[in-house]
């Protein structure tokens, strides 16, 4: 039987595809279409949906929460914590993490731009790298686990979800794409703008509201601390490589994860 006319026109408007684009670069769930997509498609749809990224870094942050929620009934907190964070990481394939890793080995090993650009395409973690995303996780560990309890823990994993992949849209705005890398500083940076990152802000309006109302003081003191973070990110890698590319924005979420997990960590 044939599907009556018009009833998958949905899944084909613009903005729908620009959303589950966005999804299926972030994370490993399934969408629509995802594994027809062509590359080409698939970048102007990205360019798109960069506006729902901390809309769904807030859902990916829902779902580690709810996965937190499970294995606390049955494990000690710190333990649910752990869990819970290698659920995120199956559900985003590391993605974050990777990049984290590979930031670090790049800048930390790197002398010259050259350096840092070839370190920045191998796939192999060396010392820097495995420190610092160690550290990384690590802070992000005992910043969960300084809650206490579910509810403090599920409102930082969506709050930082969210301002997280916010503050990717930020340095995208600041800092042009390296030339001739791929990925999404590639294509989708040049795209990006301060008019993206005031609409994605707008789209989590809930989510922050919710988080001034569980702690103010930690959602002010993260907007500061993430403000700085991004300007100086943004000196940094021009200073270096002369822009910014896939593994630097990466880095730069997940930096936004683990110092808005810290600040709402302040009072436990």
């Amino acid at each position: 039987m044939s599907e009556p006319p018009g009833a998958s026109s949905w899944i084909d408007a613009p903005w729908v595809r620009a959303f589950f684009a966005a999804v299926q670069f972030l994370t490993r769930l399934p969408v629509p279409g995802g594994s027809t997509r062509e590359p080409v498609l698939f970048a102007q749809d990205l360019r798109r949906g960069l506006v729902a990224f901390p809309v769904i870094g807030a859902g990916i942050g829902a779902l580690t929460a709810l996965a937190l929620w499970g294995t606390a009934h049955v494990l000690p907190f710190p333990v649910a914590v752990l869990v819970a964070l290698a659920f995120e990481a199956a559900l985003t394939g590391a993605f974050h993490e990777d990049a984290v890793a590979d930031f670090c080995d790049a800048f930390g090993g790197g002398w010259t731009r050259e350096d840092v650009l070839r370190i920045l395409k191998d796939s192999r973690i060396g010392s820097f790298g495995a420190l610092g995303l160690g550290l990384a996780v690590a802070l992000r560990i005992v910043g969960l686990t300084a809650q206490g309890s579910f509810w403090p823990a599920a409102v930082a994993l969506v709050v930082s979800g969210a301002l997280g992949r916010l503050v990717v849209i930020a340095v995208m705005a600041m800092v042009p794409p390296v030339a001739a890398r791929e990925g999404l500083s590639k294509d989708a940076g040049q795209d990006a703008t301060w008019g993206t990152f005031a609409a994605a802000a707008l789209l989590i309006a809930p989510v922050l509201f919710a988080a001034a109302v569980h702690d103010a003081i930690a959602l002010a003191g993260a907007a500061v601390v993430l403000t700085l973070f991004a300007v100086w990110l943004r000196s940094y890698v021009l200073r270096r490589i002369g822009g910014v590319t896939g593994d630097c924005l990466g880095f730069a979420a997940y930096a936004g994860i683990v110092v808005t997990t810290l600040a709402f960590a302040r009072l436990h």
